[in-house]
């Protein structure tokens, strides 16, 4: 078995975050390599109570959309975290998703352009202390680009793994050698031995993200024309509700994990030899209990 775990994602549901941190405790004594917190449910909160909980695991923002706030206050938060935490926060930001875009009452800009002015003024509030390392999140090469230019880092979400090298030839050959330069993704898991209940699960958590169209243009760009024409025949047919029924066996095999431990460990080394050096499995379980495939994960890299 690899001496080198993942890191895990984590998230703090409504009336389970007390308990969430008690299972980061549980993620750092089993020596995973980080905790990634998606923007569900505040996780600049949530990575408050980890850099009290924890001692000594990274955790990240993955990721702070750059609309939710002011940059001041994200600047104030950030460097609370850098400081409490012993230098163990990594800032993860990322435009997010139209979804958000409503929820935040906010008109976005151009991505490139939006994000590049939120590092700048980021970076420039050095009125609240040390700032934690900036990790961008990208999928395609300008936005990875980007990222060498301003940042400390990269991170995708639901990554083609058979496209990855080619995405990362984007990043100078320094920064995919530079040990201090986080190159991760975010990868949808559920280990079962039912391989079919596994690709089910999959397919349900995953078809939301076939409806966005910044992923489309993606999974275009990595191979994945006819799937992506399918999914936007889907939904200018209303049949958007369909689409789970939709995600091939070519695509999730790719750009997620399933199936036995055996598989899922041999599928976190093909990430890294893929050039991902900090792979992050997203546990899903095929009854929607993040507990339960949490609980997997830790069986199966014991």
């Amino acid at each position: 078995m690899p001496d080198r775990k993942p890191a895990l994602a984590l998230m703090a549901n409504p009336g389970e975050r007390r308990a969430a941190l008690d299972i980061a405790r549980e993620i750092e004594r089993r020596g995973f390599a980080g905790i990634s917190v998606s923007s569900s449910f505040g996780n600049m909160s949530q990575c408050v109570g980890l850099g009290f909980a924890t001692q000594r695991i990274p955790f990240a923002t993955a990721i702070a959309p750059i609309y939710a706030q002011a940059i001041d206050e994200f600047a104030q938060n950030a460097a609370y975290l850098h400081e409490v935490s012993g230098g163990r926060f990594q800032f993860g930001i990322g435009i997010a998703h139209a979804p958000a875009y409503a929820r935040f009452e906010v008109k976005p800009g151009t991505p490139l352009g939006d994000t590049r002015a939120f590092v700048e003024k980021f970076k420039a509030h050095t009125e609240y202390g040390p700032l934690p390392p900036v990790i961008l999140a990208a999928l395609r090469k300008r936005m990875i680009a980007l990222s060498a230019e301003i940042g400390d880092g990269v991170v995708f979400a639901n990554g083609s793994r058979a496209f990855m090298p080619d995405s990362l030839s984007a990043l100078p050959e320094a920064k995919r050698r530079d040990p201090n330069f986080f190159i991760g993704n975010r990868v949808r898991t559920c280990i079962s031995d039912d391989v079919a209940e596994a690709k089910a699960a999959l397919r349900r958590s995953m078809a939301g993200y076939w409806l966005m169209p910044n992923y489309r243009n993606y999974w275009k760009e990595t191979g994945y024309a006819d799937e992506m024409a399918t999914a936007e025949r889907l939904i200018a047919e209303g049949r958007a509700g369909e689409m789970p029924n939709y995600l091939t066996d070519r695509w999730l095999d790719d750009c997620t994990l399933y199936g036995p431990a055996a598989r899922v460990r041999e599928g976190v080394e093909a990430w890294r030899a893929a050039g991902i050096t900090t792979p992050v499995v997203v546990p899903i379980s095929p009854d929607g209990d993040q507990t339960a495939a949490l609980r997997t994960v830790f069986r199966a890299f014991d």
